[in-house]
C-alpha cells in the first residue's frame, strides 16, 4: 500500500484517515486547508502521515489493480474488503516506516471507521489520542438504504464486462454519484445557493430534456466527473465494506470496545444538517466514549452544508480540531 501524502517536521507520529487524492493533483489533497504548517493539523508540530484506503482507485491495491498472478485487474475477483482491513492496511504502512505507535489517529467521514479498529493496533501504556470528523458507530438503516441505491446504479450489470479503458457503466455510476450528493449535502444549501436558478447560459445544451436549472446542471458536472475518476468495483467493494462494519462487534458494545481501544482522549464532531451521519448517532457515540472513561468532547456544528461540511466549513473544523490537539 503506497501512502498518499507524507509530511514531516516534527517527533511526532500522527496518522490522519484519508480519502484519497484529487485526480491529477497529486500535490493536493481534500483537507489541504487543516493539514499543514501552522494549520489545524500542524505539520510543524507534527509527523504527518494521510493514508490512502485499502481498495481504492487512487494508488492503493483494489479491484482496479493488477492481480500479479495474471496480469489482468483483479476486477470482483478482488478479496472481500472491510473496514478493519483498510485499517490493518494504515496501520502497516505506518509501522512499515518506523511507526509503532500514533501520538493521535484523525479521520472524517468513513476515515473515521478506519481509525476505529486502528486505535487496537496502536495501544500504549500512554495511549493515544482521537478526533472522529462525522465518525458512525456502525452502518446504520438509513445509511444502508443510500448505499443500496446508489450501489445497484453503480453495478455492471449484465451488458458489462469490466473491460478497463474500453467500456463502463458510465449511466450508473452517474446516477450513484448523483444519489450520493444528495446525500453529502443539505436542502438548507441547496435552496441558499441554487434555489430555482436557471442553468448559466453557456451551459446550457440542446438535448432533449437538457437540464434546465442550475442544480442540475451541477449535479451532471460532479456525476461526469466521477465517472472519469473513479473505478466502478472500487465504488462497490468499499460502499459494502462501511455497511458491514460494526464497532460494537470488537467487543460486544461501543463502550467495550472503547475500552480496549486504548484511548485516553477523543473528539467527536458532527453536524446538524448531516443526514448521512445523523448528529444523534454522533452525540450516542460521544456518549459511548465517555461511558468507556475517555476524556471526550463533543462538538455539534452548525453548518448547513451536510455531510460534506468537513470538506467547506475548514474553518469550524478547524478550529476543533486545533483545540483538541492543543490541549493532547
Amino acid at each position: 500500500m503506497r501512502r498518499a501524502t507524507t509530511r514531516c517536521c516534527s517527533s511526532r507520529p500522527f496518522a490522519a484517515g484519508a480519502r484519497g487524492l484529487i485526480p491529477g493533483r497529486l500535490d493536493r489533497g481534500w483537507w489541504e486547508g487543516v493539514v499543514g504548517p501552522g494549520l489545524a493539523i500542524d505539520s510543524n508540530r507534527f509527523f504527518v502521515v494521510c493514508v490512502n484506503s485499502l481498495g481504492s482507485c487512487f494508488g492503493s491495491t483494489g479491484p482496479a489493480s493488477l492481480n500479479p498472478a495474471t496480469q489482468a485487474p483483479y476486477r470482483l475477483e478482488f478479496p472481500d474488503l472491510s473496514i478493519e482491513d483498510i485499517a490493518r492496511a494504515g496501520f502497516e504502512t505506518l509501522r512499515s516506516i518506523g511507526i509503532e505507535r500514533a501520538y493521535a489517529l484523525i479521520g472524517p467521514s468513513w476515515g473515521a471507521w478506519s481509525c476505529s479498529p486502528m486505535r487496537r493496533s496502536f495501544r500504549s501504556p500512554r495511549g493515544a489520542s482521537s478526533a472522529s470528523p462525522a465518525p458512525p458507530a456502525l452502518a446504520v438503516r438509513n445509511r444502508i438504504t443510500f448505499h443500496s441505491a446508489r450501489s445497484y446504479s453503480a453495478r455492471p450489470g449484465l451488458a458489462w464486462r469490466g473491460v478497463y479503458g474500453r467500456k463502463t457503466p458510465a449511466t450508473g455510476m452517474r446516477i450513484a454519484r448523483k444519489l450520493g450528493m444528495m446525500t453529502y449535502r443539505s436542502a438548507a444549501e441547496w435552496r441558499e445557493r441554487f434555489g430555482r436558478a436557471p442553468v448559466p447560459e453557456e451551459l446550457r445544451e440542446t438535448t432533449p430534456f437538457a437540464s434546465e436549472f442550475a442544480i442540475q446542471s451541477y449535479l451532471e458536472t460532479h456525476a461526469r466527473r466521477f465517472v472519469r475518476a473513479f473505478d466502478p468495483n472500487c465504488y462497490l467493494y468499499i460502499s459494502r465494506a462501511m455497511d458491514r462494519f460494526d464497532l460494537a462487534a470488537h467487543g460486544g458494545s461501543n463502550r467495550a470496545a472503547l475500552m480496549r481501544s486504548g484511548v485516553e482522549q477523543a473528539l467527536v464532531i458532527g453536524v446538524e444538517s448531516d443526514m448521512l451521519f445523523a448528529i444523534g448517532e454522533q452525540r450516542a457515540l460521544a456518549a459511548s466514549f465517555s461511558d468507556a472513561g475517555i476524556a471526550t468532547r463533543f462538538a455539534p456544528l452548525a453548518c448547513i452544508e451536510g455531510h460534506d461540511s468537513f470538506l467547506i466549513d475548514i474553518a469550524s473544523f478547524g478550529k476543533e480540531i486545533r483545540s483538541f490537539l492543543a490541549l493532547s
